[in-house]
């Protein structure tokens, strides 16, 4: 439960904003023109449905225009307000700042519960909003670029593109008017996972980092650590797996909202998966505790603590019972800045929202670049990138044969090093380098200035530092 003296997230995003520009030589104009919100549309539209008409309340939000076109994500939710979309447009700027993808921040949110209405439904509201958007340009390929989010997947940003080219029959880049869409849509192999995969990476970075491991009180590897997940949706869902399959590392607790799953020997992610798809509920699971208080779990013993749904659980009503030494901000603003700051002092390291979810808009970028390019990822160098191995093994074998040493290459490294690179090892290659690089940024930071005690604070400095530059650079 949260204290009656909590900011707001908006609130909180300011905060932590003012922290990181105390510690920077900013004129006051530049400060105040990057930290505000540049506009918010907001949209009341009606659409015919059960016999009749149902009006509904719609976001846009444009936070920086420091770099075109603009990008974020567009939720489906019950709690969306003005106030949250400005917050998360925010987030979006510095995100794609840290992580160099060329954009400013935004942000929409539609204020509905998606399980209330049918697959028909949905349709004809999603269209009906992106209408309302299209014509004012609020969804355009060179100047506001959606995503999916939160209640929103692939299926929404399909009905989104199909809109928009209806609207615009003549626009040859239209398919590149929102990203996140399916493969036969116009979409990335990778895009769905992206921001998982993103997770993952940043923890990979973050435990080659040996004094940042040193200052969460952590050593080794991932295999073993023990990982509490709060939300299995398509993020949570998909750190989770990748951690578990690949990494060797033990889900202990999945927290969900109606309960928590505890299993001290891990759980099985996928088995979870599945039933929480079949049944909508993570009651009635086998093979582990149910806990129904799930909030609670949050507090458990573990070693990492991955928040992946909504923003504020952790807060000044638990921070001080948190027991994990590292926790990873899968979700935005997932930890508010009261409790943020008890953390800090208790010695808990923070992998930031803007670095650890910043999957997403990476791959993002990478689709909206194919799809301008109007050519997949590949396509033009694979075959010729065999052919040179190929080249290469065979006058191996040649010598071999030739100065009668007799050894061969193994067929297991054949295989795999003749192949060339297909879409998806190339997004995950792009992708890898990319959390990698904005790790050692904000690193860099936080072990060499005495001032700056935590990676937020850090990554805070890297995004506004290349924000500024932008405005500068444009005469301001």
């Amino acid at each position: 439960m949260t204290d009656s003296t909590e900011p707001s997230f908006r609130e909180s995003v300011d905060m932590m904003f003012n922290r990181a520009v105390g510690l920077m030589d900013l004129s006051s104009g530049l400060e105040e023109k990057i930290r505000v919100c540049n506009a918010t549309y907001t949209v009341r539209f009606g659409v015919r449905l059960r016999g009749g008409i149902h009006t509904f309340t719609g976001y846009r939000s444009v936070h920086s225009e420091h770099m075109e076109p603009v990008k974020g994500g567009i939720r489906y939710s019950l709690g969306v307000n003005q106030d949250e979309v400005e917050a998360l447009a925010a987030l979006m700027t510095y995100k794609c700042a840290l992580v160099e993808a060329p954009f400013g921040g935004s942000k929409g949110g539609l204020c509905i519960d998606p399980r209330a209405y049918d697959e028909h439904e949905l349709e004809l509201i999603t269209r009906r909003f992106a209408y309302e958007l299209i014509k004012r340009d609020m969804i355009n390929p060179a100047q506001n670029v959606p995503a999916p989010d939160m209640g929103t997947g692939e299926r929404e940003m399909a009905w989104i593109a199909d809109q928009y080219k209806r609207m615009n029959t003549t626009d040859i880049n239209g398919v590149a008017c929102v990203t996140g869409k399916p493969i036969n849509a116009g979409g990335i192999h990778g895009r769905t996972e992206a921001t998982g995969r993103g997770v993952q990476f940043a923890l990979h970075a973050f435990f080659k980092d040996a004094k940042g491991l040193a200052k969460a009180g952590l050593e080794g590897k991932l295999k073993g650590k023990r990982v509490i997940v709060q939300g299995l949706g398509n993020v949570g869902y998909h750190a989770a797996k990748f951690l578990s399959e690949e990494d060797g590392c033990l889900i202990t607790a999945i927290i969900e909202r109606d309960g928590a799953l505890y299993d001290e020997t891990g759980l099985d992610v996928e088995a979870v998966h599945h039933w929480i798809a079949k049944h909508d509920t993570i009651k009635g699971y086998h093979d582990s505790t149910l806990i129904e208080d799930g909030a609670s779990v949050l507090e458990k013993d573990c070693d990492i603590l991955i928040p992946a749904a909504l923003e504020g659980v952790i807060n000044l009503g638990n921070a001080d019972r948190i027991k994990a030494p590292l926790i990873v901000e899968a979700a935005n603003g997932p930890v508010t800045s009261g409790a943020d700051e008890i953390l800090r002092d208790k010695g808990v390291v923070i992998i930031p929202d803007m670095y650890a979810n910043a999957g997403g808009v990476t791959v993002s970028y990478f689709e909206w670049v194919k799809n301008l390019s109007h050519i997949r990822f590949g396509r033009m160098q694979r075959r010729n990138e065999e052919s040179r191995h190929q080249l290469l093994v065979d006058e191996l074998e040649r010598l071999s044969a030739d100065s009668g040493v007799g050894w061969q290459l193994s067929p297991n490294f054949k295989d795999k090093y003749l192949r060339g690179a297909d879409e998806l090892e190339l997004v995950r290659s792009g992708l890898y380098d990319t959390m990698v690089d904005a790790y050692r940024s904000m690193a860099d930071i936080w072990h060499n200035r005495d001032d700056v005690t935590d990676l937020r604070t850090a990554a805070y400095l890297v995004s506004i530092t290349k924000v500024a530059a932008s405005y500068r650079a444009k005469g301001l």
